[in-house]
């Protein structure tokens, strides 16, 4: 998973950064939240593990959804589906897979009645997965994180929000994989166009930490939570549910 720059209220945490867990309800006995329509085990097959054939998932931000490309992982059909503000879009590319060589391709389908372009562009062993450009309206500024999902290693999307007592509040949506320990994300403030990225890791107790180390959340079933203090003294309050 791409490493990123984590910023916004987040990168000011201070070295002493104060970590609360955020429960879903006073109800301890209350279960946190599993998406029953996502995936338990990877679909991408073995065979394309050190490919550009294969599965690639991904989180949106502009405003907020997923995407998920499958380059012909069970048979030769080259698709992606697009979530994105809850309404489903379907793309399909007409370049061919070829055996030992990058794949770069448009990607292209209808949102409301006008065509979505998407480029993809993925390195020969399926390396450096990116968005080069996009075309979808309506969301004239959205930006991408896709990650490879390999045979051992399921990649999961999460659609989240952030709070702060500053206040301000965005978007914050996280891709991650528990079998490789790393999680990656988009934070967009509501209303801006620019956004900021972050990433780090997480452990086998769910505990996700940035790349300095900061306590920023648990992973609970599906459900991401957090609640802590940035250097400022503001509260940030981070929610999150995996919808891929």
């Amino acid at each position: 998973m791409k490493k990123l720059l984590l910023s916004l209220a987040l990168a000011t945490l201070s070295a002493t950064l104060i970590f609360v867990s955020c429960k879903k309800s006073d109800d301890s006995s209350s279960t946190p939240y599993k998406c029953t329509t996502c995936s338990t085990t990877p679909e991408a097959k073995a065979a394309w593990d050190g490919s550009s054939k294969g599965i690639y998932k991904g989180i949106v931000v502009g405003s907020t959804g997923t995407i998920k490309f499958d380059i012909a992982n069970d048979t030769s059909a080259i698709t992606a589906t697009m979530d994105i503000d809850g309404t489903t879009v379907v793309l399909t590319s007409n370049v061919s897979w070829v055996n030992g060589q990058a794949y770069t391709a448009p990607f292209t389908g209808t949102l409301n009645g006008q065509t979505v372009t998407i480029h993809l562009s993925v390195g020969a062993t399926g390396s450096n997965p990116t968005i080069t450009s996009s075309d979808i309206p309506g969301h004239p500024n959205a930006v991408f994180d896709i990650s490879k999902e390999t045979s051992n290693a399921l990649i999961e999307c999460y659609e989240g929000t952030y709070t702060t007592t500053k206040p301000e509040s965005g978007t914050f949506n996280i891709v991650l994989s528990r079998a490789l320990g790393k999680w990656g994300g988009i934070i967009r403030k509501t209303g801006s166009t620019e956004q900021s990225e972050g990433s780090g890791t997480i452990d086998a107790n769910g505990t996700m930490k940035d790349d300095d180390g900061h306590l920023i959340g648990t992973l609970s079933n599906d459900q991401i939570t957090g609640q802590f203090q940035d250097s400022d003294n503001n509260t940030v309050t981070v929610t999150g549910k995996r919808t891929l």
